[in-house]
């Protein structure tokens, strides 16, 4: 007797925070959506997300935003400081704040509860992307499905060795929280050192008397070299300053991954950027838009789906790569060139008022130039 085939629209291989929520996005769009898992128990990620406004609105519509636990820290202004200009770059939104801070590991929880809640997710199940047959029928706990697309969010690590403007010098990213004896008032920072950005957001606490760092570099960094560096910058600001001595290091990986006909990518799978921008999750969230939306446009089986999908998310990605690792590069190699582009650049942005909103509008994604 054979064995029934369980027939569905999408397969996500890869249940962190963009497969979940795409999982989740997909599924309220009544499509028949299975994602799948290779760990049960979700990450103890201590690092926080930057959810631009765009971003809060999507969890809004899924109903996780809600739910989260620890309460959001909103961002009201961001200051941008270097040490080739006297006077910082302020951005600011006169309707609404640019963003809120929350802890990535509430988000995954509330996601994937959402998720085996609808009875969309699979969890302890290691499926191999690269032995997916042609027809799409895959065995999985001794049931037979069939897939008419295929999404793949597995994180950095996923490479297809068709890597576009890839590199990696062995830069990494110092990840902690600290707590300050006055209020940050909902001010996130990002200060260009000569060693690599230092950007400090307000994290989730009752009393706003928490703050979380990401200090990005390719010198061998210690931590109470980290300490100083915050105390010095800090200390006007936010008072007295005590470091959580948990620091957490992450390799920095800076990729796009080519185009793959009979896969979808999302989130870090598609790209990965500096995070000097703080906007690689928020682009997570920007590709499973454009997913629902070109799934509503067009017939689910027809691979001109896979192409414009594709063709719309890659020049914002490219555009984000190219931004966010030249920035990098000129504050890093301070030669007069460098510093010159730097000072252009940094000027233009001071004294033209519709680029700094056009600016401003873009990172919260309020406006999109890229579809």
């Amino acid at each position: 007797m054979k064995k029934k085939i369980h027939k569905y629209d999408f397969l996500i291989i890869g249940a962190g925070l963009i497969g979940s929520l795409a999982a989740l996005a997909l599924h309220k769009k009544k499509f028949k959506v299975l994602a799948v898992d290779k760990v049960s128990k979700n990450r103890q990620d201590k690092r926080t997300l930057a959810v631009n406004a765009n971003s809060k609105d999507f969890l809004t519509q899924l109903g996780i935003w809600s739910k989260i636990k620890s309460k959001p820290q909103s961002i009201n202004k961001i200051i941008i400081k270097d040490y080739l200009n006297p006077n910082p770059l302020i951005f600011e939104d006169k309707i609404e704040p640019m963003g809120n801070v929350v802890f990535n590991r509430e988000v995954l929880f509330e996601a994937k509860k959402l998720c085996s809640k609808n009875k969309i997710l699979i969890s302890e199940f290691n499926l191999d992307y690269n032995n997916i047959p042609k027809n799409k029928i895959i065995t999985i706990r001794e049931k037979k499905y069939q897939f008419k697309k295929i999404i793949l969010s597995i994180g950095k690590n996923l490479n297809f060795n068709t890597n576009i403007d890839s590199y990696n010098n062995q830069h990494f990213s110092h990840v902690g929280f600290f707590y300050h004896s006055k209020n940050h008032k909902n001010i996130a920072y990002e200060i260009f050192t000569k060693n690599g950005p230092l950007a400090v957001l307000p994290s989730p606490d009752k009393n706003n008397l928490m703050s979380t760092f990401i200090y990005s570099s390719k010198k061998d960094i210690k931590n109470y070299e980290i300490n100083s560096l915050i105390k010095k910058n800090f200390n006007l600001s936010h008072g007295k300053i005590n470091l959580v001595k948990d620091i957490f290091k992450y390799p920095i990986i800076v990729k796009i991954n080519k185009l793959k006909s009979n896969f979808i990518l999302l989130g870090d799978s598609f790209r990965s950027i500096h995070p000097v921008a703080g906007q690689g999750w928020n682009l997570g969230i920007k590709d499973i838009q454009t997913l629902c939306s070109l799934a509503d446009q067009f017939s689910i089986e027809d691979n001109i789906i896979n192409d414009i999908y594709f063709a719309r998310r890659f020049l914002e990605s490219v555009t984000y790569l190219s931004f966010t690792s030249s920035l990098n590069f000129l504050y890093e190699n301070t030669n007069l060139i460098s510093k010159n582009i730097i000072r252009i650049g940094y000027q233009g942005l001071s004294n033209f008022k519709i680029a700094k909103n056009i600016f401003v509008k873009q990172a919260m994604g309020r406006i999109n130039l890229f579809d």
